[in-house]
């Protein structure tokens, strides 16, 4: 029958305890279980911790758990004719720990999220297709870098993700690492991504995980130019051709109503005739959906000379400042400024941060979509907008140009007006013809 026992290995003060199995004459290994102690509470003649402290007797509790728990499974490798050896023992331990579950898959939360990034090639993505974006892998070890940074040295496992654990992280995220309430969900969000995938392994998770909120906020401060802005970005007296390559550029975004990424990739190729009308075609990068989008004569006034020449993202978000400041968009308005501090010995870390700024100084790429879809909205149907935007549903543009319930019920208002004056037109007309 097999047999267990447990020692002391260490030459300081605090000492690791081995677990030492014997099978039979010749095997028996021994392994590190993982747990230590100070060399005075452990008794050499017990081969157990001394029943003097509350930490003690728990020790001494595991260890007589973790006995009978080897013995058991032992035996049924014994049964089973499965061979017992140093490799075996370990792997038992750390799964009757639940280090690890009995797939050898670690309960780990930073293991999770890296068996994530491991497989990165061949995961699902949201576009249907197979691999993670560059933007998600990014998030991805974000996360695991902040959780690494909030665990201060302990190990959180997955089933520690409950909603008090997502309450406290949430804490970290915006008053330590100073995150904005939108990005400090969309991590909460990724983590619960991790704990759900980890539970398709077999791995624990808890059963508050549901619970966990990771809403994404209403927008506060919506920025985007309006139609008298646009006007005088139009008419700025520029000089350097880099800022006039940057103004056609972003006239024809806020036009068009794309993302930077996909605006600043287009060209002749993008537009065609169909059925005797000519409408620009693309595919979104970010949500991989195919857009077509009608040229209008504004369109074409705005390219009467030609598409501008390619730019980088960065430049375009840096010259469109420029170009916003010599057009006079001044308004102080609320909104976030990306500043980087100065960590340690001189590393940046760039955080965004509210304030009250001149209103060019905020100009950023995604002004453009934002400014098409408010200008147009309650001017153009809203599933015409939404076809142009690829906005999957009214709820997600009317939280993205920030329209709530008073702004449906200004809308009825001014239909019933319009009703009514149509109205009073027609029985004025039919006055006059009698």
């Amino acid at each position: 029958m097999a047999t267990v026992n447990f020692q002391i290995i260490g030459k300081t003060e605090k000492q690791t305890i081995y677990l030492r199995l014997s099978v039979k004459r010749g095997v028996t290994p021994r392994t590190n279980i993982g747990l230590t102690i100070n060399k005075k509470d452990w008794s050499t003649s017990t081969g157990m911790p001394k029943q003097t402290t509350a930490y003690n007797k728990n020790t001494a509790t595991k260890l007589r758990k973790l006995k009978e728990y080897i013995i058991d499974k032992c035996n049924e490798a014994s049964s089973n004719g499965t061979t017992v050896n140093t490799k075996w023992l370990k792997h038992n331990i750390d799964v009757h720990f639940k280090r690890i579950n009995e797939d050898k898959r670690s309960e780990l939360l930073t293991d999770a999220i890296q068996t994530i990034l491991d497989e990165v090639e061949t995961r699902k993505n949201a576009k249907g297709g197979i691999g993670l974006s560059q933007s998600r892998i990014n998030g991805y070890n974000s996360l695991k870098a902040v959780i690494t940074e909030y665990q201060k040295g302990r190990s959180f496992k997955v089933k520690d993700v409950n909603v008090l654990f997502a309450k406290d992280f949430l804490n970290f995220l915006l008053n330590v690492k100073k995150y904005q309430k939108s990005t400090a969900l969309k991590k909460i969000a990724d983590l619960k991504t991790v704990c759900n995938d980890a539970s398709f392994y077999g791995i624990e998770t808890s059963p508050q995980l549901k619970a966990v909120k990771s809403t994404k906020p209403q927008n506060d401060n919506i920025l985007y130019l309006s139609p008298s802005e646009l006007k005088a970005i139009e008419n700025a007296k520029l000089i350097n051709e880099a800022h006039k390559n940057a103004q056609k550029w972003l006239l024809l975004g806020c036009n068009i109503g794309q993302r930077g990424g996909d605006l600043l990739k287009l060209n002749e190729s993008n537009f065609i005739t169909r059925n005797g009308y000519e409408v620009i075609e693309l595919k979104q990068q970010k949500t991989g959906k195919n857009v077509v989008i009608p040229v209008l004569s504004t369109t074409k006034e705005i390219i009467k000379t030609g598409l501008p020449y390619k730019i980088s993202l960065p430049k375009f978000n840096e010259y469109i400042k420029k170009v916003c400041e010599i057009a006079e968009i001044n308004e102080i308005i609320k909104g976030s400024k990306i500043t980087a501090t100065v960590k340690g010995r001189g590393n940046k870390e760039k955080r965004k941060i509210k304030g009250n700024y001149p209103k060019w100084q905020l100009m950023a790429s995604h002004v453009c979509r934002r400014s098409f879809a408010t200008n147009l909205y309650g001017i153009l149907p809203t599933p015409l907008i939404m076809s142009i935007t690829a906005h999957s549903s009214e709820k997600m543009l009317l939280n993205y140009i920030g329209k709530d319930s008073l702004d449906f019920a200004q809308q009825i208002a001014d239909f019933y007006t319009l009703q009514s004056i149509k109205a009073k037109k027609e029985s004025q007309l039919k006055v006059v013809n009698e």
